[in-house]
């Protein structure tokens, strides 16, 4: 991957890890020290906002777990492909906020899970596809839209900002390269 996209997708998976999330506490903890950051107390039930990072951890220790709206499955992948797949090459529709890199970690833990229990497979296997069908047809729809003409900020608000981005690249490339080859000039030999 080119240096400016990965570059671009670490800063924005960093200011994601940086988020606030929403988690339910488990169990009764104390205030813990993580990273030189103090957080909690958390009491049992209760509902607290922290960085993504933060309630990862928690969530590794069994302290807490996150709302379920935070995290991606695959009936919401579902319901994600369905509304992609009936929509027109020009339309876009809203993903759900953070998409892409909710998206990889999904991934990730299901791989996890394969890696614990190898039945797991087969539900590994279908949202593979599910988030390749999804990506892919996304990226198609970014890349007609970066080939046409200018876009108007209300066909462009449902990008992501990973979307937002390579529709910026490509849109300049694509119009640089037409311009190259429209402007033809005779060389004096």
């Amino acid at each position: 991957m080119p240096k400016t996209v990965s570059i671009n997708i670490g800063n924005m998976d960093f200011k994601f890890e940086h988020s606030p999330v929403k988690i339910i506490a488990n169990r009764n903890c104390p205030e813990i020290e993580l990273a030189g950051l103090n957080v909690g107390p958390f009491e049992e039930g209760n509902e607290y906002e922290i960085q993504f990072w933060i309630a990862q951890e928690l969530e590794r220790a069994g302290i807490a777990r996150f709302r379920e709206e935070e995290l991606l499955d695959a009936a919401k992948l579902y319901k994600i492909q369905w509304t992609e797949r009936v929509q027109t090459a020009g339309q876009m529709s809203k993903l759900p906020e953070n998409f892409y890199p909710k998206l990889r970690r999904y991934v990730v833990r299901l791989k996890e899970d394969v890696a614990k229990a190898p039945e797991k497979l087969r539900e590994y296997e279908k949202s593979r596809h599910l988030v390749q069908d999804i990506v892919n047809s996304r990226l198609k729809k970014t890349v007609s839209l970066a080939s046409a003409s200018p876009q108007t900020e209300q066909i462009l608000k449902n990008l992501t900002s990973e979307e937002r981005f390579l529709y910026e690249q490509l849109h300049r490339l694509i119009h640089e390269w037409r311009t190259q080859i429209l402007e033809y000039k005779e060389t004096e030999e």
